[in-house]
């Protein structure tokens, strides 16, 4: 009877400190190198299910980063390379003046999804912030979702040496190659509500 009331109780312990792990996205950047970010899907989670499954979908693979403004983002995740692209279909915003409760700071390494005018305009393009100096323009306003956390040094590459055409917009002269993006999530499945028009 002790052994049988041990065991249960180890089984307690053990289920009790198993924690849900976060998906892990890996990017091969062509001629920088690889990144990982780790999304959060407490945070923002059709964001995050919306991340992932473009991912699966491969969607990212041959995709590009199209825009940079040194000291503040780095902007990809548009197929057509111009800023202009998407999936198809876009999600609601999670953010705070969407009236979604996201309280992750737009802080170096945080990403985001960047979208139109519209609120609920967001669907594959995302931005990595580059610093803490204009994280406050962003926050309440986008819908943050992950950080990077192994190859910030890479991001910092890209920023130092990557050409800008055009200073305004942040357009490079040729843009950045994703050639593979894939996605750990630990055997969880991420379910995407999406916006059709």
């Amino acid at each position: 009877m002790k052994r049988i009331v041990l065991c249960l109780i180890c089984l307690f312990f053990i289920a009790g400190c198993q924690k849900t792990q976060n998906p892990i996205v890996t990017m091969d950047i062509k001629d920088y190198g690889k990144i990982k970010i780790e999304l959060y899907p407490k945070i923002a989670p059709n964001t995050v299910a919306n991340f992932v499954n473009l991912v699966e979908d491969k969607f990212y693979d041959g995709n590009s980063f199209h825009r940079l403004m040194p000291g503040f983002v780095l902007q990809g995740g548009d197929p057509e390379g111009t800023g202009l692209g998407g999936p198809g279909y876009t999600i609601k915003g999670e953010f705070s003046e969407n009236g979604y409760n996201n309280n992750l700071a737009h802080v170096t390494g945080v990403i985001s999804m960047a979208r139109a005018e519209s609120y609920d305009s967001a669907g594959s393009q995302f931005f990595i912030v580059l610093s803490n100096n204009y994280g406050s323009s962003l926050d309440k306003k986008y819908a943050s979702f992950g950080k990077v956390i192994k190859g910030m040094d890479v991001i910092k590459d890209i920023e130092k040496n990557a050409e800008i055409e055009d200073e305004t917009s942040g357009k490079l002269k040729e843009n950045i190659e994703i050639t593979k993006a894939t996605v750990n999530t630990f055997g969880k499945k991420y379910s995407v509500k999406k916006i059709t028009n």
